[in-house]
C-alpha cells in the first residue's frame, strides 16, 4: 500500500512493505519500517517476549566471557563463585532496573498501579536503576567472600556493556525509546509512533553503550592493572556516551524535558555518575 509522510523538505510517497523491515521511496534515500513482532514466540496464551530474550542472551554471553577471564587469572575467583556473582548481578539488573524506571520515570502511575512493576515484558527498564542493583549485588558478594569492591567491579563492569547492547536491541524490537525526526538516510519509521522517519537511539546507544564501550574498557583499557580505574573509566565514558545520545531522543512523554527544555531524566542521572568517576580516579590515583 501506498504510505504519506512528511521527511521535513518534501512530501514524498513510499512502498510500504508487509514485511516492515526497508523500503525505498526514492533514488537517494532509505527508510527503514520498524513493524517487528515484539513477541518472541506463543506457546498457546503463553508469550516470550525478544525483550527477555535479549536478556538471557546478556547472561550467557556475559558468564561465557567471565569465565573466559577467570581462566586467564584476570581476577581471582573460581567459576562457581563467578555464577553465582552473575547471578546476584541479573537479579540486581532486573530488580534494580524495573524499580528505578518505576521510580526515576513512572512513578505517579506505579503508585496507583503498583503491580505494573512485574510487567518486566512491556519494556521500562532503567539502567541507572539496575546499575544500582548490580552494585548493591556486589557489595552482598564481596561481604560474603571477604573480596575488596573494587576488584570485583572493575571485572563486573566489562562485562557491563554486553548487557547494554542486548538491552537496546531489546528496546529497538519493542519499538520504544525512539529519537526525534530526522532527515538523514537511516532514519526509521516506528509505525506504532507516526509516520516519521526518527533517529533510531536504541541503536545508538547500542553501537556507543555496548558495542563502543566493551571495545574501551576490554580492549583498549585490557592493560590497566591499577584497582578501580576501569570502575572510573565505565562510570565516565558510559554517562559521557548516554548524555550525548540523548540529545537525539526523545524523552517520555509524561515527564518530557526537566530543564532549559532540553535537559532530560537520563541526563541528569548520568551527571553523579560522572563526577563519581572523575572523583575516584582522583582519589585512587597512584594507589
Amino acid at each position: 500500500m501506498l504510505l504519506k509522510i512528511w521527511t521535513g523538505f518534501v512530501r514524498e510517497t513510499i512502498y510500504y512493505h508487509s514485511s516492515g523491515i526497508i523500503y525505498i521511496y526514492n533514488k537517494k534515500l532509505i527508510i527503514m519500517i520498524h513493524n517487528i513482532d515484539p513477541i518472541f514466540i506463543s506457546l498457546g496464551g503463553f508469550h516470550i517476549y525478544w525483550y527477555g530474550v535479549m536478556y538471557l542472551i546478556a547472561f550467557f554471553l556475559s558468564w561465557y566471557l567471565g569465565n573466559f577471564y577467570i581462566k586467564n587469572d584476570i581476577i581471582k575467583i573460581n567459576s562457581d563463585e563467578f555464577s553465582d556473582l552473575l547471578f546476584y548481578s541479573f537479579v540486581g539488573v532486573l530488580v534494580g532496573g524495573r524499580l528505578g524506571y518505576s521510580i526515576f520515570y513512572n512513578l505517579a502511575y506505579t503508585l496507583e498501579n503498583p503491580i505494573a512493576v512485574f510487567y518486566i515484558w512491556n519494556g521500562g527498564m532503567s539502567f541507572h536503576g539496575g546499575f544500582i542493583g548490580v552494585l548493591l549485588g556486589i557489595i552482598y558478594f564481596c561481604k560474603r567472600k571477604k573480596i575488596a569492591f573494587f576488584e570485583v567491579s572493575d571485572f563486573i563492569v566489562k562485562l557491563v556493556p554486553i548487557g547494554l547492547f542486548t538491552g537496546r536491541i531489546g528496546n529497538y524490537i519493542n519499538g520504544e525509546l525512539w529519537g526525534k525526526p530526522t532527515d538523514s538516510f537511516w532514519g526509521v519509521i516506528f509505525t506504532k509512533v507516526d509516520n516519521i522517519p526518527r533517529h533510531p537511539t536504541q541503536i545508538y546507544e547500542a553501537l556507543l553503550e555496548g558495542l563502543l564501550l566493551f571495545v574501551i574498557l576490554n580492549i583498549i583499557l585490557s592493560k590497566e592493572t591499577r584497582i578501580s580505574f576501569i570502575t572510573a573509566y565505565f562510570l565516565i565514558f558510559y554517562s559521557a556516551l548516554r548524555f550525548f545520545v540523548e540529545f537525539y531522543r526523545v524523552p517520555d512523554s509524561h515527564i518530557g524535558y526537566l530543564i532549559f527544555s532540553w535537559v532530560t531524566m537520563g541526563q541528569i542521572l548520568c551527571v553523579p555518575m560522572f563526577f563519581l568517576g572523575l572523583y575516584i580516579l582522583k582519589i585512587r590515583k597512584g594507589k
